[in-house]
């Protein structure tokens, strides 16, 4: 130990001379980062020439720094910094999708540790060093999301009688019924008369046909029409919709298994064992990537906006509703948090809003066009928009339903039912509040099968619904942002008043498809967001 601390005083006494060396200074920083000096070590790197600096960046072990993360994210993010500054090229290779997932494993395993405050700034600077950095994480957060959405797909599917059985159940039903319905057809082969039946090229000649007489074409069609009603059956149709649910399914376990073998190539202590829900880790994964999004886009606004955040936030208000609103990039930020509680509250708002506009832009993006696709619906092209309409507003209510279901069941266990005393009072703002930090975890599966049972069994005629990924994705992220949009203090509300025929530029917006000709409005497809009386999201209409 005295060695070591002789050999540290030796190397600081050094500090005060410029590293001209790329060797010694490479192995000046080696021996800080051996003895977890990174403070120490990012201070020589600051002091670097181009030349030193781009050489030491290329022999500089990259993948022990992001070993050491987080500790050494002020080491790595004055690398970045340094280089982007001096505009050095061409840049070194430094590992930075390598660091990019280290920082969302364990953003994703964060519980309060202040980890995002230590590593915010190494976020910024890896977008600035590798601008596709933001994209390549946000992609991943896309299949992760995904991933976790396919493992719901497994679920219960509708037979011909209405009612729910497993998709392998329905699958052996139907094959069955098509047996039967094969040997019926097969024995009417054997009854056809030889006017229908014939094997004799001959016979099917154009001289041959114009030759029949009436009893012969009656008796063609009694036979064609005996054989098509054996075989065109309407129970046999359901086949090739549950062929497309199996092949859905198929894909789905292929994207998580894909998933989870990118997560243990990147993290191999990661414990994957036969007994761990891979949906926890997945989602553990996709909030990492969510945070690390967030930091990013937080310190490029910081960056390059002189405007606070009330401006940001007024920007999103202007451009929400229109079919390319806020990117997801910016869905989960958490705004600017100053000392103020004007400004978390404002903050705290913004972020709010830029989630709901994520969804949105989800709905417009994917989830519109998908139902598009759905030949069942293509004779009725703006059901889409109502179906759309109603998953968001029927989330609401449902995400509203099930808090003050919680809480009733947690008063009545207590024995506090009925009780509207002050101590019950302070114990429901408690658990609101605790609701409101664990609004990105709470689960709600719930209120996302209440969004869904409620639009397939009003539209029974559609029974493609119930099948519909997108849909179900759909209701998933709004219940989402619904529940954290309901968790505030105060609540941000949908505006329910869907009563106006003529557009109102402060509460209403058109969606890009819709005629510009007039401003009476003919259907809601996106309802506002409210603040109070304050319309922060503008409602997207058709005209």
């Amino acid at each position: 130990m005295n060695e070591s601390r002789e050999r540290f005083r030796r190397e600081r006494e050094r500090e005060k001379n410029t590293y001209t060396s790329p060797r010694l200074a490479l192995r000046r920083v080696l021996l800080l980062a051996e003895g977890r000096q990174f403070r120490e070590a990012a201070a020589i790197l600051s002091r670097l020439g181009p030349g030193v600096l781009q050489s030491v960046a290329s022999e500089l072990p990259i993948d022990l720094l992001v070993e050491a993360l987080p500790h050494s994210a002020h080491l790595i993010e004055t690398l970045l910094n340094r280089l982007v500054s001096l505009e050095i090229t061409p840049r070194p290779d430094l590992q930075c999708e390598a660091i990019a997932w280290r920082l969302v494993g364990l953003l994703g395993g964060d519980q309060g540790t202040g980890l995002r405050a230590r590593t915010a700034r190494l976020a910024t600077a890896l977008v600035q060093y590798m601008p596709d950095a933001r994209d390549t994480v946000d992609a991943r957060r896309r299949q992760l999301d995904s991933a976790v959405q396919g493992l719901g797909t497994h679920g219960l599917t509708a037979d011909p009688s209405g009612s729910l059985i497993s998709l392998h159940i329905a699958m052996k039903n139907e094959l069955q019924r098509h047996v039967e319905v094969y040997k019926q057809a097969l024995h009417k082969f054997e009854e056809l008369s030889s006017v229908t039946l014939h094997s004799e090229p001959a016979s099917s000649s154009h001289q041959r046909l114009l030759s029949l007489s009436h009893s012969d074409v009656e008796r063609r069609l009694i036979d064609n029409k005996s054989l098509l009603t054996a075989v065109d059956k309407p129970a046999l149709r359901q086949l090739p919709a549950l062929v497309a649910q199996l092949a859905a399914r198929v894909d789905c376990d292929k994207a998580v298994l894909a998933s989870l073998g990118h997560i243990r190539r990147t993290d191999p202590a990661l414990d994957l064992s036969d007994t761990r829900p891979v949906a926890g880790v997945l989602m553990n994964y996709s909030r990492g990537c969510a945070a690390l999004l967030s930091m990013m886009s937080e310190g490029e606004r910081e960056r390059v906006s002189p405007f606070s955040s009330g401006e940001v936030e007024r920007e999103g208000v202007l451009s929400g509703g229109e079919a390319t609103p806020r990117s997801h990039t910016d869905s989960a930020s958490d705004g600017y948090h100053s000392d103020s509680d004007d400004s978390q509250q404002h903050s705290d708002r913004s972020a709010l809003v830029s989630q709901y506009a994520a969804v949105w832009t989800k709905a417009a993006e994917e989830v519109l066009p998908a139902l598009g696709a759905l030949e069942q619906l293509q004779q009725t092209p703006n059901l889409k928009y109502k179906i759309v309409f109603s998953v968001v507003v029927l989330s609401f209510r449902a995400t509203i339903s099930l808090r003050d279901k919680r809480i009733a069941e947690v008063k009545a266990l207590l024995g506090a039912e009925g009780d509207e005393s002050p101590a019950t009072a302070n114990f429901v703002a408690s658990a609101m509040r605790l609701l409101r930090s664990t609004a990105h975890t709470f689960p709600l599966g719930e209120a996302e099968r209440t969004v869904i049972n409620q639009v397939v069994s009003t539209l029974r005629e559609y029974p493609c619904l119930s099948s519909c990924g997108a849909l179900h994705a759909l209701a998933a992220a709004s219940c989402r942002v619904a529940w954290a949009l309901g968790a505030r203090a105060p609540p941000l509300r949908i505006d329910t008043d869907f009563t106006p025929v003529v557009m109102n530029p402060d509460r209403h917006v058109r969606l890009h498809n819709s005629s510009r000709r007039s401003d009476l409005i003919k259907s809601f497809v996106w309802p506002a967001l409210m603040d109070g009386n304050r319309c922060v999201f503008r409602a997207v209409v058709l005209t």
